[in-house]
């Protein structure tokens, strides 16, 4: 079941009392009219909450016409800043040269938080002798020249093939593992990527990968694992302190899990500037809280929604 299966399960009341709050955040209820199109791209991880999110604007407004792509987080940013698309997804914050970029081609950009992830690493059901790796044992898998056997990543581990399953150069979720485990490239200390693994932007095509090999490993976001469970083996995480700690909703939300990040939708100022893409994330923020769990993510801190639709209301003015 793709995570925006969970839409279909809604209360009946819940949309009309989340639309309700839509009206009043965007000055009098749906701005879209006939015939108009709104194009979202970008993140992969983003994607089951944008694809939910254009499933219940469209009986909302039937009128437009929402469409959803899944070119990678960078691909999206890259989109977004040739005024290809109207939304960006993110699973990761928008690069300074990224924003350049967007500024370059006289775009402002617009930074808005929809939820939390979790970064889960995984392997096959099959693959039961691990259970848990450090971030220091993470490294010694991804870096260049990193670990084609177990044992190389601690002795204690049998002599299997390790087979390397990772999404492409694009992703977020690859951006954000790489500075988290091997250092934001260009630093002190940074160590550089393997390329000799299996690539893909695409979440579901990695979990196949994943769940079809003896001695896998790889990263995907926790919606994913979290649709997989019967499939995939979550691999604990253990951060400075040595804890080992599970990919769960409730680690994510305390931050005790070492590989929690923000996951975000970014328009410029252009889009902004038609009522039916300002009206689609006003609604967009409005359900998040309690969408962005459907779709197996984590809300962020009312706070965090809070400052996003302050933020909204003042680009969209």
């Amino acid at each position: 079941m793709h995570p925006t299966a969970a839409v279909a399960k809604r209360r009946p009341g819940a949309t009309l009392a989340l639309v309700a709050t839509v009206a009043l955040a965007g000055c009098g209820g749906s701005a879209a009219s006939a015939g108009t199109s709104i194009a979202l791209d970008g993140s992969s991880t983003v994607a089951p909450f944008s694809e939910a999110v254009a499933e219940e604007y469209r009986a909302e407004a039937p009128g437009t016409a929402v469409s959803v792509g899944t070119s990678g987080t960078g691909g999206g940013f890259e989109k977004l800043c040739r005024g290809e698309i109207d939304v960006a997804g993110a699973s990761r914050p928008i690069a300074e040269e990224e924003r350049d970029a967007c500024e370059a081609a006289g775009l402002g950009v617009v930074e808005l938080a929809v939820g939390l992830d979790g970064l889960a690493v995984v392997t096959s059901t099959d693959t039961a002798f691990v259970d848990c790796l450090t971030l220091d044992q993470l490294a010694s898998i991804f870096q260049e020249g990193g670990a084609t056997r177990w044992d190389q990543v601690d002795s204690d581990l049998p002599a299997e093939p390790l087979a390397v399953f990772a999404p492409g150069t694009d992703s977020g979720t690859y951006d954000f593992f790489v500075e988290e485990v091997l250092g934001a490239p260009g630093e002190a200390g940074s160590l550089a990527a393997r390329t000799d693994h299996t690539a893909s932007e695409d979440d579901n095509t990695l979990v196949q990968g994943l769940a079809g090999e003896f001695g896998s490993w790889g990263f995907i976001g926790l919606a994913y694992l979290r649709e997989n469970a019967e499939r995939l083996r979550a691999i604990e995480v253990a951060g400075a302190d040595g804890v080992c700690v599970p990919p769960t909703p409730e680690t994510v939300a305390d931050d005790s899990y070492p590989l929690s990040r923000p996951l975000f939708l970014y328009a410029t100022d252009a889009a902004l500037a038609r009522p039916e893409v300002a009206d689609l994330l006003h609604f967009a923020l409005a359900v998040a809280p309690e969408l962005i769990g459907e779709v197996g993510y984590i809300p962020a801190p009312p706070e965090r929604y809070g400052a996003s639709r302050a933020t909204l209301e003042e680009a969209a003015a």
